[in-house]
């Protein structure tokens, strides 16, 4: 059989992979966003700005300092985590007293800043990021060739999300941070220091958003506008899996990324719009998310 329902075989295979690949983005992006409002309630448009420095920082290591995609994948993570924790400590920690409106109206800006002045500095033509030459080349899977660098791509983000959700749900310091988000006063009575347990979620959120940034820059090139024309589709993503659901995020952006590029296959016009029609008809029948719970 060399189609189905009318559509090549290599064309539905293809899509399916440009989906799986977006959902690894979706999946990373969303745990980190989850993650963040799940401890802090904090809408955190930042997070796609976090994205795009990841890409940046990347760039950076290799053309400023010499430094290739291995160290940077590693290096770009840590940096972007840290600023995250200083933006944290500086600005966003003074809001949590008040209407969540101002942790929003704050990443917002901030995310506006960043993206405006890397925009300012490089344009918005995109900066080539060269795939490492480790990672070159196809593997012929019989139906289909898979470049070896998305096949990579998919891998990293899968194994990321399992350790992430494994520290969340199995080891003390997860049940720490959950029990932190239903009752910090609790918390913090029995001597956990609940103020610098926000600040490290909120860093490895960032460091998260920077990681799928890395992994990006080869794919897509690194580009400030990256992020923002991202992070609407995340913030769907999140809401359908349930906000602050750590396993609603990671399987609901696998899931509508490979929903996603279907609908190119079968209804290529509903393709930007299919994320958040599924968001709506969640909302109608769960209003918390698939996986989310009523607070």
């Amino acid at each position: 059989m060399s189609d189905l329902l009318g559509v090549p075989l290599p064309v539905l295979w293809g899509q399916l992979l440009i989906g799986l690949i977006n959902g690894s983005f979706y999946a990373v992006l969303s745990l980190g966003l989850a993650l963040i409002f799940g401890l802090l309630n904090i809408i955190n448009f930042t997070h796609g700005a976090f994205y795009m420095l990841g890409a940046f920082v990347s760039w950076w290591l290799l053309r400023i300092l010499g430094i290739g995609y291995w160290p940077a994948l590693i290096l770009a993570p840590l940096a972007v985590g840290l600023l995250g924790i200083v933006l944290e400590r500086l600005l966003l920690k003074p809001l949590y007293k008040l209407d969540h409106l101002y942790g929003l109206l704050l990443t917002f800006g901030l995310a506006l800043i960043l993206e405006g002045a890397l925009r300012q500095g490089y344009g918005v033509s995109g900066l080539p990021y060269a795939i490492p030459p480790s990672l070159q080349g196809a593997w012929n899977l019989g139906f289909m060739f898979l470049p070896v660098y998305r096949g990579w791509v998919v891998l990293a983000s899968a194994v990321v999300c399992l350790v992430v959700w494994l520290l969340i749900e199995k080891t003390r310091a997860g049940a720490v941070m959950r029990a932190a988000t239903e009752n910090p006063t609790l918390v913090k009575a029995f001597g956990i220091n609940v103020p610098l347990l926000v600040t490290a979620t909120y860093g490895l959120g960032a460091a998260l958003a920077a990681f799928a940034g890395v992994l990006a820059a080869p794919i897509y090139s690194v580009n400030p506008l990256m992020g923002s024309n991202l992070i609407i589709v995340v913030f769907a993503v999140v809401v359908i899996g349930g906000m602050g659901s750590i396993l609603g995020a990671v399987l609901t952006g696998f899931a509508l990324g490979v929903i996603e590029g279907l609908t190119k296959v079968v209804y290529p016009e509903a393709s930007a719009t299919v994320v958040f029609v599924i968001m709506a008809l969640v909302l109608l029948v769960k209003p918390a998310g698939l996986f989310g719970r009523t607070r």
